[in-house]
């Protein structure tokens, strides 16, 4: 499949300079550093910024030293823990570069990647968000790479997996890891925040992602806005990430709470009629009711799940 074609809304320009990648790091634990480790290796970053949310008295003295060590290391602490969307925001602010790569501190960049995500967005309707291929630790591709309109009921057809029993239910497959690769960057309705690429124009320009989201669903949301206002979001089939998951020590519940608490956020937010309002209001305690039966099964789930 052909890369999208762009449309008569505003483009976004060649880049003339470098990519700032932003990480966000919570007691994220030894992947972290190999995570850096192949951030700064890669030649097409000119900035990695660490935003410490919070980490261990002996991680925070790494990070320092890092920092210390390698001018291209900007680092961000002793704000607390205000949640992933806000602490992107602030690594965004201090961004200096006009791309930018938002990654998860548990996720290894493949060789090549920046350079084929910020390609993809140049020339493309603004704002425009370009989503990596995430793939598990054995070379599978994720669930959530790739997606499509994320509803109430493609919600609730994905968590529990009622597409497996009941028929006629399999278009409402939230994911769509499962279909064939396309041969170059599709135009999706949602990708992954595990890794993304977006310019800072087109960061500042969507406002950053919402601060009410503590952990999940802000990459949801993004790409949903900037869809609205005209732009695209593409998930690119070559730019590829390995991500481990759940590596972060943080209780399961608390994970799938924000998780659930975030979708009926969400949810609220697109309803945009009464009907719309009256089914999120219905729908809405299930969706927070089975993301907390999930945190009880969260030891045997893949990352992407």
């Amino acid at each position: 499949m052909d890369m999208a074609a762009p449309s008569s809304s505003p483009v976004i320009a060649t880049p003339s300079s470098g990519v700032s990648v932003i990480m966000v790091a919570y007691h994220t634990g030894k992947i972290l550093f190999d995570s850096i480790r192949d951030v700064l290796r890669d030649g097409a970053v000119a900035e990695l910024i660490l935003v410490d949310n919070g980490s261990t008295p002996e991680v925070e003295r790494q990070l320092q030293a890092l920092a210390r060590a390698d001018n291209r290391v900007t680092l961000l602490q002793g704000h607390g823990n205000i949640g992933f969307g806000r602490a992107v925001n602030l690594g965004a602010k201090s961004a200096r570069q006009p791309w930018l790569v938002i990654l998860n501190p548990d996720a290894s960049l493949k060789g090549g990647t920046v350079d084929k995500l910020v390609a993809a967005a140049v020339d493309q309707p603004s704002p425009c968000i370009v989503g990596a291929r995430v793939l598990n630790t054995d070379g599978t591709e994720q669930r959530g790479a790739r997606r499509g309109e994320v509803t109430p009921v493609t919600t609730l057809v994905s968590l529990l997996r009622l597409e497996r029993f009941v028929q006629g239910l399999e278009g409402f497959e939230l994911h769509h890891h499962d279909k064939p690769l396309p041969d170059a960057p599709m135009a999706v309705p949602t990708i992954s925040g595990a890794c993304f690429a977006i310019s800072k124009a087109d960061f500042d320009k969507l406002g950053g992602f919402d601060p009410e989201f503590f952990l999940h669903v802000e990459d949801v949301d993004l790409c949903w806005r900037a869809r609205k206002m005209g732009g695209i979001v593409l998930f690119h089939p070559h730019a590829e990430v390995v991500h481990e998951g759940h590596t972060s020590h943080v209780a399961p519940t608390f994970v799938e709470w924000n998780k659930g608490k975030g979708l009926v956020y969400f949810f609220n937010k697109r309803a945009d009629t009464l009907w719309r309002k009256l089914y999120v209001w219905a729908l809405g305690p299930l969706i927070l009711l089975v993301s907390l039966l999930r945190s009880a099964l969260r030891p045997r789930m893949k990352p992407e799940e």
